[in-house]
Parts: C-alpha cells; structure tokens; sequence
C-alpha cells in the first residue's frame, strides 16, 4: 500500500515529522517497508527561461539556447523542436542526474559549441511518457525556482505492508485513522476532506440504472447511479500528481477518479460506458463457455461459480476484480454508469485463484471492504464525477442488501493485562477504542448500561463496519496493546517447573539436531534453499509429484522432489560470484505421492561437493577435484552420527538417472532399504543447472533409519576397554576385476564374529603379478582377544575361517 505525506495529511491534521510518523506506522502493526521523496532524484534541475534560440552553426536539426536560470544566464545546446525564445522550462544543471538514464550532466562541447546542461522532456524526469518535445511551464512560472519545489514532488512516498486481517487499511483514511489513535494527530471529517456538507447520496433526476442481482451469494449489494452528458478528460493536476507518486498510470478522469477513491478510501468501484450497454446490469453467476476480455488486455474463460456483472448481451465485468475492455470508458464516453457494490470475500478469491488474475480491486474485496460505506462511496464517486467531469445525475438504484457486520462482544479491561501482558487503565483502553471507531457501553456488575463517570465493572464493545477481522475479546486486546505500544509490554520470564525439566524433543528431531552439528563440524555450510522449485529444475529429477495452483512466481511452481536442485542452484551462484570451493548440506523435506496419491514429506539431508577439493600449491600442484569417494565418505560420516548400522550397509548398483553411471552407488540396509544415494552428479543435470565441472553430492533418506531398539533413556553402557591388545593380519587376495571390495571386506569380517572385530581395504593393485581379468585386494583384519592371548594355533585357525569364507567369492589367497 503506497500513499504521499500530503495525501496522508488530507485526512490527518498533524504536525508529526516523517521519522514520527514512520516510526508510529511499524509500531502499530504497519510495517513501513520503505520511504522514497521523488523529489530528491531532481536536484540541479530548475526553473528555467529561454531567452534567445538560434540554429547551430554546425547542425540544422539542434539550437543553441541563451538560457535564464535566475541566477546567471547560460548557453545550452538542445535539439527538441519546441524550443524557442520565451519559452520557460526545466534546465538540467551540471553536476545533475537525469532520472531516465542516470546521466550525470556536465559542460560538454556539443559540434563545437558548449552546453552548460540540458533542457528537459517528461520521459527523461520520468514524470511520463512525452518525449517529443521538452517541457513547457507556465509563462509565470518562477525562473530559478528547484523544479521539484515548483512541481510540489517533494512529497514522500510510503510503502507499508498490510496485513490480510487489516481491509480498513487498504485505504490511507484507515492509515490516517490508526495514526490519530496513535497520538499523531486529528482524523479530519470525511466531509470536510471532499469538500462536501454532508457525506450523504446525491439526489438526481430521471430513472435510475436498470441493475438487479441473481447471484446474492456473490454479491449481495449492487449500488449504482448513473451520469449523463459528461466529459471525460484528463484528470486535475492534484490527483495525476497523486497517482503519480504511487506508481499509477494517470488515464482519464473517470477511469482515475475510481482509481483514486479505491486508494484514498478503500472502495473500489466500476464505469460503465452506458452507451456501449445492451439491456440492464446484473449481477449473476458465469455460464459455461462464457468468455471476458479484461481491462488488462487478456480473455478469460469463465466457470459456473464465478460471479460476473453482464447485460443482455455479454459479461462486463468479472465481479469485484476486473472490468471488461468493451464497456470500459473512453475519450469520447458521454453517459456513464457508476458502480458501487459489495462482493463476498471467499467468491474474490476463489475467483481470483482460478483465473490466476489479480488487480487492486480483488485485494480489497478478498480482504473484504466497508459494507456499510455504499451510500457514501457512491455519493463521493458521483460528487467528483460531476465535479470534473460536468454532466447531470440520476436517482440512485440499491439493489440487495449489503450484509451487517461489526460483531458486539462484552470486554474486561483486565484482559489487556492478562491476555497482553500490559496493564491499561479502562478509560484510556475506551478512549483508545472509541478513536479506532469503536462503540463502547460501560456495564454495572448486572450487565445494564451506566455513565462512564458513575464506575462500570465490564464493557459492551462494537466493532465498526470496517473492521470485520474482530470477533470477540482478544482481538480488543490486540487493539488496545498495538496502540498503547507493544514496547511497553514488559519481559516477563515464565515460572519454571520445580525439578528437572522432562525432554520435549521427539527422536527424530533430536537425530536432525545431531545430523546438523555433524555436517557443520565436517566443514560443511548449512544451506536453505526453497521447499519450491521451477518445472525445469524439477524435471531432471523426475519432476514434480504437486504442482501449485497459485504459485509465487513460475520459478516456485513445483514442490521439490529432491533437495539437490535447490543446492545445485546455490552451488551454481558462488561458483558464479567468484567461490572456488562449495561444500554445503541442507536438511529438509522433499514431497512426494503415496499410493494414494496424497502428499508424501519425506526427511532428507543433502549434500553437495563442488569446485575444488584442495587448492592448487607448490606442493599439491594443481587444484584436486571432489570424487564420487569424498560423496561416499560424507555419506558413512553422517549415517554414523544418525546411528545407522554402518558396518552392516552394502553399496549397491547404480543410483539413478541424476547420478553418473559407474560414479554412483546407494548404500543399503538389506536388498530393499536405500538410506543414501551419493556419487557424481550426470553432466546433463550439470548442464541444465549452468555448472561446469564435476560435482559430487550425497541424498540421505532419514525417512527410512531403522528406528533404535528398546527406551529412549539417557543412560550410557560402562566404558570397557579390552585389557588385550589387538593383533592385525594382512590377507592379499587375488579377486576377479568385477567382485566389489566392500563384498569382499564384509565376508572376511564375518568369518569369524567372535574375535573379528574389523577388517579394511588398504590397497588394491593391477599390474605385475596379477594374471589379467584379476586384481588384488590387501585388507588389513582386527583380531580382539578376550581374557587371554591368542595363540598361534588360534590364530591360524581363524587366518583359514578368512581365506575359506573369501573362496566363497572366487577370492584366492595371493602367493
């Protein structure tokens, strides 16, 4: 929501500064997101008059100007063909900045002869879109005069963020209400602001608008006057000016003066060109196969559950959202019809999701506008319609009944301090509502009202028309601390249980916590990326088991089947910006769809290895890559630190699609259970991500941890190291090339369970001595002894269990 220091100030008599007022705004729930003075951005341009013009000696189509800048006169070369003697316009000084191009200005010879600066057009202050000639000013302009001072643009602009529960504050007569609550000053009288003697319907002559309603679900009041013999031009200086400064396009009277009481009051409203209308208006739901080309240029198909205004020949209106480009006004409209009517929020927008269509109307009426501001929002409307547009009014036609709202809820003060933790004295907490405009009874102990001054023990408070978020005591509460200042609710710390504090953390999040503190103590940074992914990172991946409906951009479309899109982007922005080593891991869900095609979140940790694993040096020589073995190095570490059975995993097969054959494995718990994928990520998925190089990632599925045996107690086993030192054993055996070391290494383990308490590859070797079709494999084997040391018996007797269990797997003990 944008608005202008002086539009602010037309509804709130204050002397507050801008700081004031900003730091007032974000302490009563509107969070100012920012304060921008268009103004600024035009220092050095100025006042300025044309004394003489003159063609250039060295070019036909520029002049040379002698310009008045009231301080000095100076010579400016200009091209634009309505440059003349007399002429007063906006002279661009040396040192200043055009806003179109951020092009600093200085003295420059141009063929020959020096200009001192520049004389302006409105595209180049982006003040519009003319650019065939510079501005012109009136003659009695003041010469010398800051152009933004002269232009009233030093006027700063806010940007506040409006909560959905907050609909009265889509208009900046809620903001300026808010603040008058808040201290900063006195709400002006809605009359007083448009110049009237009364807000009140204006009577017309002749027959009112032909309007009714089929839809009262959808919308359940239709207001309408109409307008016959008007002009519809250009809009006054004030409101272009101020549309202007918010970012709105000024178009035509008409068509501004909704735009304008949309943002000054919160009430969006509808013209009809009447001579372009077939039959009356209604309000009614859409047929099937019915078709609206909108406002915004693009044809909607309609469905049954839209609510949509039509004549008797085709839709107009897409009810509460957007108008149609056929009864939109134009330059030559001489008759009109002014809508005003109330919309069902929940229709706005299921509407709204449907067609993927926003526009400022539908935010108000999804939040859900003043129903009880119809009369009057139709009365300002057809006031400033006749005002600047001429023409004579006709009766009014009230079609339906807009819906009571306002809810009347008893209050105990006390609540404020209960509930708030911020003790208000009653009477300031009424005073404090009945600014905001709410009604407030005091009650006796019996419930019967009583004067303020003779003590009441509750309040019978109702909330106004505009403020349909409240329901019941809290939300008075709310208001009443915002107001006061949530700053002055003081810290209170919570009583504290006696004794021990029983654990709240469930095992798996304990398990994330510990995954978390782990990768972070391997060196690697923590990432979080979007749980949403574009359709093209998605689609590598297998794409997307759900696809949003309403997603925040076309990058955010699909629910992410796999964390690593999202860390492939993040690895792809700092290899970018200059990184020559990404080492991140991220912990999150990935979605997908179960049997039965529900939503299926499955916790995952990610990890991606990218750039260079080692830097280039005199001694390492050039920079060492990431390995499809670092993957699998981090894939044991943290399946470790989750307590999964490491000694008992088997790495198996290829991992899929996203992964580069023979550079990619699983590990697995049994043939079925896949805890992790790791290895080099495919070129192709490189490609679609712009990576150049290698990348090694892992994908851990927590989801599928067995869970852990027995309690969750906190007890650890006694610490009991063996009192016998272990004893080593080197076996070489000679294996066919295609026998997987880690088989070999977890067959030689399990020869002999009782004393064999490790056993590890050290080296394999091809070459010399190896007949060909075979390699050698040299795994080192721990033996434990128990009370007493082995002998050498016993020791040849479990070297036999190692070789006869590695012949099981065509492994020969090597010569």
């Amino acid at each position: 929501m944008k608005f202008t220091l002086s539009w602010l100030k037309e509804h709130l008599d204050t002397d507050a500064s801008l700081t004031d007022i900003e730091e007032a705004l974000t302490r009563i729930g509107l969070e100012v997101e920012g304060v921008e003075n268009p103004g600024e951005k035009l220092n050095g341009f100025r006042v300025a008059r044309v004394l003489t013009a003159e063609r250039h000696p060295q070019a036909d189509k520029l002049q040379v100007l002698t310009v008045d800048t009231g301080e000095q006169v100076l010579t400016v070369v200009c091209g634009a063909p309505n440059a003349r003697a007399g002429l007063v316009g906006v002279l661009g000084t040396p040192g200043a900045v055009v806003p179109a191009n951020g092009m600093a200005l200085k003295v420059a010879a141009v063929r020959g002869v020096e200009s001192n600066g520049m004389m302006c057009s409105t595209r180049e202050l982006e003040l519009g879109d003319d650019h065939d000639g510079i501005i012109e000013l009136p003659g009695d302009a003041p010469v010398g005069t800051a152009f933004a001072d002269y232009a009233d643009l030093n006027d700063p602009v806010f940007d506040i963020s409006i909560t959905p529960n907050r609909q009265d504050c889509m208009g900046v007569r809620g903001i300026a209400r808010d603040l008058a609550a808040a201290g900063l000053g006195t709400l002006k009288p809605l009359a007083q602001v448009y110049r009237m003697d009364a807000v009140a319907p204006i009577d017309g002559s002749g027959p009112a608008p032909d309007v009714r309603i089929e839809d009262s679900e959808g919308c359940p009041a239709f207001y309408a006057q109409a307008v016959s013999g008007v002009t519809n031009g250009a809009a006054p200086a004030w409101m272009a000016r101020k549309l202007t400064a918010i970012g709105q396009k000024p178009i035509s009277m008409l068509v501004d003066i909704t735009n304008f009481v949309s943002i000054d009051l919160g009430r969006p409203l509808h013209v009809y060109d009447k001579a372009k209308l077939v039959g009356g208006l209604v309000a009614r739901k859409a047929k099937a196969g019915e078709e609206m080309r909108a406002l915004n240029g693009k044809t909607y198909a309609l469905t049954e559950t839209m609510t949509v205004i039509a004549d008797d020949a085709a839709v107009h209106d897409i009810g509460g959202i957007m108008g149609g480009e056929h009864s939109g006004v134009s330059a030559a409209t001489t008759d009109v019809v002014i809508e005003c009517a109330f919309f069902d929020p929940e229709h706005i927008a299921r509407t709204g999701q449907k067609l993927a269509l926003t526009s400022d109307a539908r935010q108000r009426f999804e939040r859900g506008v003043d129903p009880a501001f119809l009369d009057d929002g139709l009365a300002i409307a057809t006031k400033l319609v006749l005002e600047h547009c001429g023409g004579i009014a006709s009766a009014i036609t009230r079609a339906g009944t807009p819906p009571h709202v306002g809810v009347t809820t008893g209050y105990d003060p006390t609540l404020a301090e209960t509930l708030g933790g911020l003790a208000v004295p009653a009477v300031r907490q009424i005073e404090i509502l009945e600014s905001l405009g709410f009604t407030v009874q005091p009650l006796d102990g019996n419930g019967d009202p009583v004067d303020l001054g003779a003590g009441f023990d509750a309040l019978r408070v109702t909330a106004p028309s505009w403020r349909r978020d409240i329901d019941g005591p809290a939300d008075l509460v709310e208001e009443v601390i915002r107001i006061e200042g949530i700053d002055n609710v003081p810290s209170t710390p919570l009583s504290r249980v006696p004794g021990v504090a029983r654990p709240t953390a469930t095992p798996e999040q304990k398990i994330e916590r510990k995954l978390r503190r782990n990768a972070a103590a391997r060196g690697l940074n923590e990432a979080v990326t979007w749980s949403f992914v574009s359709e093209s990172q998605a689609a590598p991946f297998g794409g997307g088991a759900w696809t949003l409906a309403n997603p925040i951009s076309e990058d955010m479309k699909v629910m992410r089947p796999s964390l690593l899109p999202g860390l492939l982007g993040a690895a792809e922005r700092n290899l970018k910006r200059g990184a020559t080593s990404v080492r991140l891991f991220e912990l999150g869900r990935r979605y997908l769809a179960d049997g039965a095609k529900n939503l299926d979140e499955r916790v995952t940790l990610g990890v991606l290895l990218a750039g260079a694993k080692t830097p280039r040096g005199w001694q390492a020589g050039r920079a060492q890559p990431f390995t499809a073995f670092d993957a699998k190095a981090e894939a044991l570490a943290l399946l470790e630190a989750a307590g999964a059975p490491v000694a008992n995993l088997q790495v198996m097969g290829e991992a899929g699609e996203v992964w580069h054959p023979g550079q990619s494995a699983t590990l697995r718990l049994g043939p079925k259970t896949v805890l992790a994928a790791f290895g080099m990520v495919h070129p192709s998925v490189l490609k679609a991500f712009d990576l150049d190089g290698d990348v090694a990632a892992v994908e851990l599925y927590l989801d599928a941890l067995p869970a852990k045996r027995g309690g969750t107690g906190f007890m650890r086993t006694a610490y009991t190291p063996p009192a016998l030192q272990a004893v080593t054993r080197d076996f070489a055996f000679l294996v066919p090339l295609e026998l997987a070391a880690g088989d070999l290494v977890r067959t030689v383990k399990g020869a002999d369970k009782a004393v064999i308490v490790d056993a590890r590859l050290f080296d394999v070797f091809t070459g010399t001595g190896v007949p060909e079709g075979q390699k050698s494999l040299a795994i080192e084997v721990t033996l434990q002894p128990g009370e007493k040391s082995f002998t050498d018996e016993e020791l040849k007797a479990v070297a036999d269990k190692v070789v006869a269990a590695a012949a099981k797997l065509g492994a020969v003990l090597r010569g």
